[in-house]
């Protein structure tokens, strides 16, 4: 069964644009607890949305899972894990944040509820209607 994920990067920092010329990537760097359990739980073909925070605050693309958790070898201590991501295809329009919350039926969204959080479950019924949002007939 795939697992479904959001994952938040600033775009100055990483974008769609660089994930997509670099196909597979490492998704290191996260250093909170809640964002690095859900890293673990990742599976191998597992999917998620590539949302850009602070600039855009948007879903622009797809990944998929590469490779499951891994020492993240940008940690200088602790448990840290990353996973390797590799794209999928952008979203023919992006959803931003604005029509989400705008959504009564995703107000329990963890991207509405947890803001600050950079890794987060989607479930099957809001990775359906996001889709559809941005144009990806499923």
């Amino acid at each position: 069964m795939i697992g479904y994920w959001l994952v938040k990067s600033e775009p100055d920092a990483f974008s769609w644009d660089q994930q997509v010329a670099h196909r597979v990537e490492p998704w290191t760097g996260v250093r909170n607890h809640m964002a690095r359990n859900n890293l673990k739980a990742m599976r191998k073909g597992d999917l998620a949305f590539f949302y850009h925070s602070n600039v855009g605050n948007q879903i622009v693309g797809i990944v998929e899972i590469a490779r499951e958790a891994y020492p993240d070898p940008t940690a200088e201590s602790g448990d840290w894990v990353c996973v390797d991501m590799k794209a999928v295809r952008p979203l023919p329009r992006p959803v931003t944040l604005a029509e989400i919350k705008a959504d009564p039926s995703l107000a329990d969204l963890a991207l509405v509820r947890q803001s600050r959080l950079s890794v987060m479950p989607i479930s099957k019924s809001h990775w359906d209607k996001l889709c559809r949002m941005g144009g990806w007939k499923i």
